[in-house]
């Protein structure tokens, strides 16, 4: 366990280049350069996580869901590091007694001094690129973020995190310049990248982009080639359609979609619609991909809210596949069907009831940072 600190870079920084490091120019774009956000199936260094301090996110439960969180840490230790954005001392001496409690393998632990606004890692985390060919071989991509179309302020901490980490960990930073969260893009790492237009064509996010100009920054910043489209995410995602909850890749060729048995039910449609478009697709090489259905949970309400709950929003780390579950009897056939599709990997439920009331889960609250 190692703390490092570092003075914050703000969003105004601009673009945080060495330029002094070989083959590495600040004038063009990470793809030009040949680097490519890798598969989250592909090895890696570590997770990123920011820990959960915001009780607006949890009101009312955020004490009930350190235990779970903690185990997910637990099993991520096994294999990787795991690196934990902090507030401060006080926060980190909290987390350290969770941790503790869960015995948890404190020596794959690191913390970081970066303060933050709430805890979704995936969305306001670094985006690791990374280039086997060159002694450079990792940047980051810093997007924008403005908490899912301004819907949380304030987000001022959080959308400074990239570029902290980059200086800390002394790597190349990019700024595009665009709104852009890691939950609403998942990869094949072969060149293709699967988003929604519910959410990547929202006016809340940017409204001055086209579809065509979107898919531009994608390619240019992602390192990808192709990009699929899906039109719907699921009901009660505040993240206006994030394709974590409905569509991920498993391997180059093949998809886990969601999709809900219960005709009645508000996802129904959505999902169809979503599974019909994806049996319409194929991938550079012309063929079709390869799609595992995977059933949704029975409806989680708390509060008379309807709430996210998905098993697409699962976890691929190096050892294992964290899956959340929803005490519900869909729980072992879901995790049936994500151990299908890995079989180098264990697949482990870790119950999300809790967590889900903060309007996300394991994937969402997760970054990789892949070898190089």
């Amino acid at each position: 366990m190692h703390e490092l600190t570092s003075k914050p870079n703000g969003p105004s920084a601009g673009v945080k280049h060495d330029s002094s490091k070989e083959n590495f120019s600040p004038e063009k774009t990470p793809r030009e350069l040949g680097f490519y956000f890798p598969a989250e199936f592909a090895p890696h260094t570590a997770t990123w996580l920011s820990w959960p301090h915001k009780e607006a996110s949890w009101p009312g439960k955020i004490h009930l869901i350190y235990p779970y969180y903690c185990r997910f840490i637990k099993y991520l230790a096994e294999s990787e590091r795991v690196c934990i954005n902090a507030n401060d001392h006080t926060m980190q001496e909290f987390a350290l007694r969770c941790l503790q409690e869960e015995n948890v393998n404190l020596e794959k632990v690191e913390f970081f001094q970066n303060p933050t606004n709430d805890a979704w890692c995936r969305d306001h985390g670094p985006a690791f690129l990374v280039h086997h060919n060159v002694p450079q071989r990792k940047v980051i991509v810093d997007w924008g973020y403005n908490a899912w179309g301004n819907k949380y302020p304030p987000y001022e901490l959080d959308d400074t995190i990239p570029t902290r980490i980059g200086g800390q960990l002394n790597l190349p930073v990019f700024h595009p310049g665009i709104v852009m969260e890691g939950g609403s893009v998942d990869f094949n790492g072969n060149g293709t990248l699967i988003t929604s237009t519910a959410c990547l064509l929202n006016k809340n996010r940017n409204p001055h982009l086209n579809r065509d100009q979107i898919e531009n920054f994608l390619r240019n910043y992602y390192g990808v080639e192709q990009i699929l489209w899906v039109e719907e995410g699921i009901v009660g995602d505040d993240t206006d359609g994030h394709i974590d909850d409905t569509v991920r890749f498993v391997n180059e060729n093949t998809v886990l979609a969601a999709v809900e048995e219960n005709k009645k039910d508000q996802n129904y449609g959505l999902l169809q619609d979503n599974l019909s478009a994806l049996k319409k697709m194929r991938l550079p090489n012309g063929k079709p991909l390869n799609i595992v259905e995977l059933l949704m949970p029975d409806e989680v309400h708390y509060q008379d809210q309807r709430l996210p709950a998905s098993y697409a929003n699962f976890y691929i780390a190096n050892k294992y596949v964290i899956v959340p579950t929803f005490r519900c009897a869909k729980d072992d056939q879901a995790l049936m069907t994500i151990q299908q599709c890995f079989p180098g990997r264990e697949v482990v439920g870790i119950d999300s009831t809790e967590l889900i009331w903060g309007l996300g889960s394991f994937h969402c609250l997760s970054q990789q940072e892949p070898a190089a």
